[in-house]
Parts: structure tokens; sequence; C-alpha cells
């Protein structure tokens, strides 16, 4: 796999902020037997109001901290467009967000998580299913963006579970995006899962995917990444301040 660094590929004067979020709590989230999952799980009443939450947070709550002066005194958080994961989570998670908003949900195929959409057969094994077709995601979510390789049969055609080594060149692609997008005067925001973030985030930080590092994000947290003057800010990680604590999961 190719390496490269971050300062490498940033430009100088670059303005492009990434706000990453997961998803709201899907039904397999909250479950206590995991023979239960689905393989493609809604989310559960909780994850709605989580995912109307963040919606009005992210529309019209408090400014965040910004290097930009004049956008400081602005409420929100001034996203201009919004992507998300195939996966029914986090459809449904992007549909408040797109309204809150004003934007269009558009579809990246390749946000979804590890593993793809499976089921654990137990002495058949880890079986591959190929997900929402296009025509179920049209009439769940009309309006959003579905690119080319949603089709009439789905999108997931792996006999089983991802294996670590497209895994991890699905992150790089990902992440090779990213930092393309670098010198963009955008506000772009990633609907994902917790496991494809933790490893964009060593991606994006230089960090070894089997690091032994995890980082963590609660359903719809948010963390934020800015590019700017030739490198990547931190500004935070795994935050909810959107949700009361009883709402926390």
């Amino acid at each position: 796999m190719p390496s490269y660094g971050v300062s490498d590929r940033l430009h100088r004067g670059s303005a492009v902020e990434l706000f990453i979020v997961r998803h709201a709590q899907s039904t397999n989230n909250a479950l206590n037997d995991p023979q239960k999952r689905e393989c493609d799980p809604p989310l559960t009443g909780l994850g709605h109001q989580q995912a109307e939450r963040l919606a009005r947070y992210l529309a019209v709550g408090p400014s965040p901290y910004t290097w930009e002066a004049d956008r400081f005194q602005k409420c929100g958080f001034g996203i201009t467009r919004l992507y998300c994961s195939p996966m029914w989570r986090a459809l449904q998670t992007a549909r408040p967000l797109g309204e809150a908003l004003g934007l269009t949900p558009e579809v990246w195929v390749e946000l979804h998580e590890q593993g793809g959409v499976y089921l654990d057969h137990g002495a058949d094994g880890l079986i591959g299913y190929p997900g929402r077709t296009r025509q179920e995601i049209a009439a769940g979510f009309p309006g959003y963006h579905l690119p080319a390789g949603i089709t009439d049969r789905g999108w997931w055609f792996q006999p089983g579970f991802e294996t670590t080594a497209a895994f991890h060149s699905r992150v790089q692609q990902v992440a090779e995006q990213i930092l393309d997008w670098a010198a963009l005067d955008e506000r772009i925001l990633l609907v994902s899962h917790g496991c494809f973030l933790d490893a964009l985030l060593k991606k994006l930080f230089n960090q070894p995917l089997d690091s032994g590092i995890y980082y963590h994000h609660l359903n719809t947290a948010v963390s934020w990444l800015g590019f700017r003057r030739g490198q990547l800010d931190v500004e935070y990680l795994n935050r909810v301040d959107h949700l009361p604590p009883e709402m926390r999961s």
C-alpha cells in the first residue's frame, strides 16, 4: 500500500473544514444478544431523537471556535456538503441533517462500515448480503444523490466479511479524496461508522491502522478537523454537546 504524508498533500492557505459523525443508535447497537443482529439495521427510537438533536445543533447551535474571525459570531457550523454511507442507519441519520442544513445528502459507498453487509451464520461462517437496492434507497430517501455503484441488485457484492487488505485500501481511498479537497473553501460533513471513522482518523494522522489505538465515537458524536495554512488541525474528537447524558449511547 502506498504511503503519504499529510503535510505533503496540504496546500498552504487551504481552508476546508471536515466534520465526521458516527450514525445515530441502530437496533444492532441496542441489542444484548448479538445473534439477533440484522445485516443492515435501522435506527432505534432513541437514534432518531439523537439525529434530530444533532441536526438542530449543527444548523442553529452556537458557533464553534474557528480561526476565521469573520465567521466567529455566526450561528451554526456553516456545513456546505453532506455525505453519508449507503447503510440504512447512516441514510436515516443524514435525513434530518439534510433538512436542517438545506443540503442534499450525497451517498458515498466507500464510507460503509468495516466488513460490509454480512451476518454470522455460525457453522456456515460470515455470509455477505448485497445491501439495499437503488430502488429501495430512492424510495426511502427521495432526493438523495446516488452514485452508479448502487445498482438494482444492491451495492455490496462480497461473499463474506471484507478482507483487511480491502478495508485498508478503501480507507486510503477516502483519505486521499479528503486530502485532495484540502484547498477548497468548504465545510464538509461525513456520516459514517465507528470502525471506519477510527481507521480514517489514523490515516489522516499518519498512524498505522494496527497501532493499538482506537478513536471512539458515540452515536452522533462529532469530530472536527481543519486543513489550514498547510497543516492539519484537530479541533476536537468525539463531542456530543448536542445530547443530554441520558441520550448518549
